[in-house]
């Protein structure tokens, strides 16, 4: 899915959603200087892979956690882990660098990926922003919504404690 069919998709949905619109960003340094409606609710997402480059994981926190793959890997029992390369970006999830969503998960024909979500965007407001699957804009919706998208669509789907 384009960003145009994420956003039929989610209107077809009939699920309350917020589009900020802004210049394209690559990290969540450069997202800093964009004013957003829910900045503290916005997502950081991680594409990862075994070390064997048999699964592969998106991992999605707060934008302003950090994450200790080593302790991930730990705690969830997969081998070591590293960033996926750019051609699994695009041959995976159809996105490009910088572009890292969840709804990329949409674009994963062969359920290649299993999500991890970190718990706190339960918490509070209960939105989630991530990227319409370009990096142009932040769609703001319920995190409730976006776990039942992807759990749809038919990954795996985790909700973590990341400190």
């Amino acid at each position: 899915m384009n960003r145009q069919e994420v956003y039929d998709f989610i209107k077809k949905k009939k699920i309350w959603y917020e589009i900020t619109e802004h210049k394209a960003v690559y990290n969540m340094q450069e997202l800093n200087d964009i004013n957003l409606p829910y900045k503290e609710d916005d997502g950081k997402n991680l594409f990862v892979r075994d070390d064997k480059k048999r699964n592969y994981y998106l991992i999605t926190l707060k934008g302003d956690k950090k994450i200790d793959l080593k302790s991930f890997s730990d705690n969830y029992h997969t081998r070591r882990l590293s960033f996926a390369s750019e051609n699994d970006l695009i041959n995976i999830l159809n996105l490009k660098p910088g572009s890292v969503t969840p709804l990329g998960l949409l674009n994963d024909k062969d359920l290649k990926v299993t999500f991890y979500l970190d718990e706190d965007f339960f918490n509070g407001s209960g939105i989630i922003g991530v990227h319409p699957n370009d990096n142009t804009a932040t769609l703001w919706l319920k995190a409730l919504d976006l776990v039942s998208i992807i759990k749809e669509h038919g990954n795996q789907v985790n909700i973590i404690k990341i400190n």
